[in-house]
């Protein structure tokens, strides 16, 4: 009698169950976690307060459906998450001296439980494919709400307080909000269509209103991110994807053309009315002003605790200063260490569809990060990074787009 070797138990990480039908609702209701809630020009004034508690109940109901769909916890590896955990730990013991108040308190444990959340969808970060159509689907869900109002109450979308850019009118987004959903939405459309995952049709439905958005926002710094992440995704697919060569060449003749013969517009546009594109509308002075306040040696390595992303009561419109300052020396190291990770695995491995879309997530909220906060707690560049780290980890050897 002979008896059967028994065979090595397989890792929970390395199953591969099919992907809830809920999911989509999870991610949606991460997102709308992020939404912010900066100003009250809307169509119908809601309260902050009432604003606030949509977005924190959000995450609270995605991180229990979740763990519905996730019942035993099984988690699969990952760097970038393990790095954004350490960031908890950091905001938290920089926030228990309550510098920033007892809000920094719950901010902590709000982005603590977005972060598990994060951690109890990775047994079904495999379907990369369905994580990336989720992501566009639900930003295309508040473009929507943009866009209907600005045709329901155009001057209340297009607010002269805010210089005439687009913002939200059904929901309090702001300009800046606007223009990365956008630029977003658009450049994971593009790279789906030179995947081959989608078709044309679908990239002018999807790609021409949100580029009429991106523009009427005016934010310089989406449409530089999605030029300079795209260009960067483009080139790395052009060695294997004879689609993305002739998009690539076509883009750069085309915009070429158009550099010659609207220079005019494309440097007004750039402008928004300014006599200096250096001005960087006031934002250096409050910079100045945060690197120039005293600290300790204990501020200055742990920061002094997760705040509303201002200082003296302006937006720091930064996220390495921000994390700077709410995170020390610690969160800004955490923060190159996990964009590094990122950006370092996606450059080594072979050519392909999820490598490009990773370089241009990465590329994009590097090039963001600048003038707009949000590397440092639970905001839409978070998840966009996410999104990067599923792809990133299923980018297979000698694969091709």
């Amino acid at each position: 009698m002979s008896i059967a070797p028994s065979r090595p138990a397989v890792p929970d990480f390395l199953q591969q169950p099919t992907p809830p039908r809920l999911l989509g609702l999870v991610w949606a209701l991460l997102v709308i976690d992020t939404l912010g809630t900066q100003h009250s020009n809307t169509v119908i004034p809601l309260p902050r307060s009432v604003l606030q508690l949509v977005t924190m109940g959000a995450v609270f109901a995605a991180f229990l459906l979740a763990l519905m769909l996730n019942p035993r916890v099984r988690l699969r590896p990952s760097a970038y998450l393990l790095l954004l955990t350490f960031m908890v730990v950091g905001a938290t013991v920089s926030s228990l001296r309550l510098e920033s108040g007892y809000g920094a308190l719950f901010r902590c444990f709000r982005f603590a439980v977005f972060v598990l959340t994060l951690w109890l969808l990775t047994p079904w970060w495999h379907d990369w494919l369905r994580f990336v159509r989720m992501h566009i689907r639900a930003l295309c869900a508040v473009l929507f709400t943009v866009a209907v109002g600005l045709v329901i109450a155009p001057g209340t979308a297009l607010n002269e307080a805010y210089g005439g850019r687009l913002l939200g009118a059904v929901w309090p987004l702001t300009p800046p909000q606007v223009g990365q959903y956008a630029a977003t939405v658009i450049g994971l459309t593009i790279l789906l269509w030179l995947g081959h995952h989608t078709t044309r049709a679908s990239v002018l439905v999807i790609v021409i209103p949100a580029l009429a958005l991106l523009l009427l926002s005016h934010t310089r710094t989406a449409l530089l991110g999605l030029v300079g992440g795209l260009a960067v995704a483009m080139l790395a697919l052009a060695t294997s994807s004879t689609r993305a060569r002739k998009v690539f060449t076509w883009t750069m003749i085309v915009g070429g053309i158009c550099g010659v013969l609207a220079g005019a517009a494309i440097q007004t546009w750039f402008r928004r009315g300014q006599s200096d594109l250096t001005e960087l509308t006031g934002r250096e002075k409050v910079w100045k002003a945060l690197l120039d306040w005293p600290r300790t040696i204990s501020e200055q390595i742990f920061g002094v605790g997760l705040s509303n992303k201002s200082f003296g009561g302006l937006p720091i419109d930064s996220s390495w200063l921000a994390v700077y300052h709410e995170e020390g020396y610690l969160g800004l190291a955490i923060v190159v260490a996990y964009l590094l990770t990122l950006l370092c695995v996606a450059v080594l491995r072979p050519p392909s569809l999820t490598r490009a879309a990773t370089l241009f997530l990465v590329v994009y909220s590097v090039i963001a990060s600048y003038t707009e906060a949000g590397l440092g707690d639970a905001s839409p560049y978070l998840l966009n990074l996410t999104i990067a780290a599923v792809l990133v980890g299923n980018v297979k050897p000698g694969a091709s787009p």
